[in-house]
């Protein structure tokens, strides 16, 4: 695969955009790359800014200040060739006629590339099978309907993949397809930028993340990395829920307050990166007091708490 105008190893450059609607500022000062061959998730809260960023990348919008470049060229004045290396899922299934099959749509979908993947492999790939893929669209379920939207951005082979919210809606066999769908393109050198508010998902399946909030970019990094910013945590689970005055107890044996962790005789607390000695005295004391662990881990938060964290931490005073 050759590379970007001006050898750029970027298939997607964002720097420095600005938008607003009306006075209204809904993006500020917004760079960040993906390279070729990433995965990359673009995250936050509505409103945050995702769609208007997404929509440049297409070319539908454009910045009114800064840049986007897509495989070295601005997506808003591309030409036909340009676009066919772009693969586009968007939500909804617009205009999808809603009589057609998922295997007939597909394929008059590959019918506008010059090499494109094999409709079946491709609908399989996707996690679509028969007979659903001889269902009439307007028949198929919201994750169904998913899949198409995903079968028809890969169809034409693209160099680059924006896939909005890619498993909303799929059930668990669909949703592993769909992974395992994604990781087979990077490894063909597939750049793909996806939009999801399922974190677990995007913590198996992106290389990086990107978290807008309020217009401004708050955080990109690996999901180690931005979980890995999150405080180091100890958690576990007990057969039996412990009693006011047993917490407190604990928390004076390990040194450090023990905290609720959602749910019956689940707890946490924060222990520097899992201290051997803090981990030793949990277990001991359970040990003293007949406590039965079920469950006990280490390491550092997960990526919706530090999405929360970096969410809440902005204020509306930061951008207009």
């Amino acid at each position: 695969m050759s590379l970007a105008a001006g050898g750029s190893e970027s298939a997607i450059e964002v720097a420095g955009v600005r938008k607003a609607y009306g006075g209204r500022v809904v993006l500020e000062d917004v760079s960040f790359d993906v390279k070729r061959g990433e995965i990359l998730a673009l995250l936050g809260p509505n409103g945050a800014g995702k769609t208007t960023t997404v929509e440049m990348i297409e070319g539908y919008r454009r910045p009114d200040a800064g840049s986007v470049r897509v495989l070295g060229i601005d997506p808003g004045r591309a030409d036909r060739s340009h676009r066919a290396r772009v693969g586009l899922m968007l939500q909804g299934g617009a205009g999808i006629d809603p009589r057609m099959t998922p295997r007939e749509v597909v394929a008059l979908y590959g019918r506008f590339h010059t090499t494109p993947r094999d409709v079946d492999e491709l609908l399989a790939a996707v996690g679509l099978h028969s007979p659903t893929t001889r269902a009439r669209y307007r028949r198929l379920s919201g994750g169904e309907r998913q899949g198409v939207g995903l079968a028809l951005a890969l169809v034409g082979r693209p160099d680059v993949a924006i896939l909005d919210e890619p498993t909303s809606g799929m059930d668990v066999e669909a949703r592993r397809s769909a992974r395992d769908l994604l990781s087979s393109l990077r490894d063909e050198g597939v750049t793909a930028l996806l939009t999801s508010h399922d974190l677990a998902e995007v913590e198996r399946v992106a290389d990086r993340i990107a978290i807008l909030d309020r217009g401004r970019l708050v955080a990109l990094g690996t999901p180690d990395e931005l979980t890995g910013a999150a405080a180091r945590l100890v958690r576990f689970r007990l057969a039996t829920a412990l009693s006011g005055t047993d917490v407190t107890a604990l928390g004076g044996r390990v040194g450090i307050a023990i905290e609720d962790d959602g749910g019956p005789g689940r707890y946490r607390f924060a222990s520097g990166a899992g201290d051997p000695a803090v981990v030793a005295a949990l277990t001991s004391w359970c040990a003293e007091r007949g406590a039965r662990i079920v469950e006990l881990r280490t390491g550092g938060g997960s990526l919706e708490e530090r999405y929360l964290e970096l969410t809440r931490a902005t204020t509306p005073s930061d951008t207009a």
